[in-house]
Order: C-alpha cells, then sequence, then structure tokens
C-alpha cells in the first residue's frame, strides 16, 4: 500500500524527503573534506640523522705569563720600575726569549697608587710574556726568584695553529658522521644520499693552565698545589660535533 500526500505538521512525506537531502549533502562534503586533510601534499623523501664528533689533544706551546713590577726598595735605597724592567729584559736575553714576547699590558700600563701610611707614591707596570714550553718557563720564573720579581703567574695557555687544529676536527667530525649513516643504512640495505642539512653543535672552549705558579696569590685553578719539577700542563682538548641530515637513495 502506498501513503501518498499524508498531512504532517503541514508538510508532505515528500517535503520531508526533500528536506533531508538538502541537509544530508552538506554533511556528506564535510567528512570528505576532513578525511583530504590528512593526506600530505606531496611525498617526503627518506633521510636519516646523525652527530659525527672528532677530538684532539695538543701540547700547549704558547705560555702566557702576566708580570707585575713594582717600586720598591733594598737596603733603603729605592729601585723604580724601570731599572726592574731593564734587569728583567737582561734576564730573558740571556735566557735567549725574544724580547718581541714581551708586552705591557693595556689598562694597566702605568698604574699608579698613593701609599696613605708612608705618604708616598708607588708605581708599577704589568706585563705579558708569551713563552714555548714549560721548560723555559721554569727558567724564567727562577729569574724571576732572583729580581725579586713576586707577582708572576701563568694566565693561560694556548697553541699557536688552534685554527688549523679546529679545522681538522671539524672535518673529523663530518667524515665521522657520514661512516655513521653509511653502516647505519648499510643494515638495512639502503645506502646514504645527499647531505640535506648540515649544523655545528660545538661550544666555545677556552683553554686554561693545569695550574698557575702564583706568588703572593692564590693558584687559578684552587684545587693542587703546583708540582715542584717537571712543570707541566694539561693538554688542550680540541673537539667538534656535527650534526648531518642525509636523504637516503
Amino acid at each position: 500500500m502506498v501513503i501518498k500526500n499524508i498531512k504532517f505538521d503541514s508538510l508532505t512525506i515528500d517535503s520531508i524527503t526533500m528536506k533531508m537531502k538538502i541537509i544530508l549533502l552538506p554533511a556528506v562534503l564535510l567528512f570528505a573534506a576532513a578525511v583530504s586533510a590528512q593526506i600530505p601534499a606531496g611525498d617526503e623523501k627518506p633521510y636519516i640523522e646523525v652527530n659525527g664528533s672528532g677530538e684532539l689533544e695538543v701540547i700547549p706551546d704558547e705560555i702566557f705569563v702576566s708580570i707585575t713590577i713594582r717600586e720598591r726598595s733594598a737596603n733603603k735605597k729605592p729601585i723604580s720600575v724601570e731599572e726592574q724592567e731593564q734587569n728583567l729584559k737582561n734576564a730573558l736575553k740571556n735566557l735567549k726569549v725574544d724580547l718581541k714576547n714581551l708586552s705591557v699590558s693595556g689598562a694597566n700600563s702605568d698604574f699608579v697608587r698613593v701609599d696613605w701610611r708612608k705618604k708616598g707614591v708607588i708605581t708599577q707596570k704589568q706585563y705579558s710574556l708569551k713563552l714555548g714550553n714549560a721548560t723555559i718557563l721554569g727558567q724564567v720564573f727562577a729569574e724571576l726568584d732572583k729580581l725579586e720579581i713576586t707577582d708572576a703567574f701563568v694566565s693561560h695557555v694556548q697553541h699557536s695553529k688552534i685554527d688549523s687544529l679546529r679545522k681538522l676536527v671539524k672535518i673529523m667530525a663530518i667524515k665521522a658522521a657520514k661512516n655513521k649513516a653509511d653502516y647505519l643504512l648499510a643494515t638495512i640495505g639502503e645506502k646514504t644520499g645527499k647531505a640535506l642539512i648540515v649544523r655545528e653543535n660545538d661550544a666555545a672552549y677556552y683553554p686554561q693552565p693545569m695550574w698557575a705558579n702564583v706568588r703572593g696569590a692564590d693558584k687559578l685553578d684552587g684545587n693542587s698545589e703546583p708540582p715542584a719539577d717537571p712543570i707541566d700542563f694539561k693538554k688542550i682538548k680540541v673537539e667538534s660535533s656535527i650534526y648531518v641530515k642525509f636523504g637516503i637513495q
């Protein structure tokens, strides 16, 4: 039995069916849009991310000594800064130390201090001396003792070819990253492609001496007394870390 044109709240069955079609059609379109949004616009090529590292340890060949010369007296006779400076230069010449490696330190080059207790003016100068190894360092400190220059210490150490060494460890690091990607991909039958991203992970590094021979002041490292003989320093560690993103062939 077919029912036609039955009144239902002043609407016919046909008109109800039409409204249902109008309401359902947008719902179907919304569902289709939601599904398509989960499909990526383009297929991303496969890749592998690795970190490589390089490291070297070298003996420092640049040792910087901070020396302060103050006006003083001996046997009630004043000894000027200039006289002590000349004595220091003569001692360095005898040790075959190039005087070009002795320089006056910037702002403290001509410091004047008033001693109120003695109602006098005391002058002092601060110098920086660059030496090549621990052996000559020990000889210089022995001469400073003789000259009664008591304020001297190792401020820092460095290597003369530090820039070249840093480049070398970066090369070592990026090669290590490539080797790592090669053997990891080889285990699953794949090959390393082109490098897509290369980024350094290096942090600043400031090499410091193992200890400082300080006269009249505390040690730089604050941990241990300087060894008597021979004088020695920690090796400078030069290291690098490189992140690389490789494509997979």
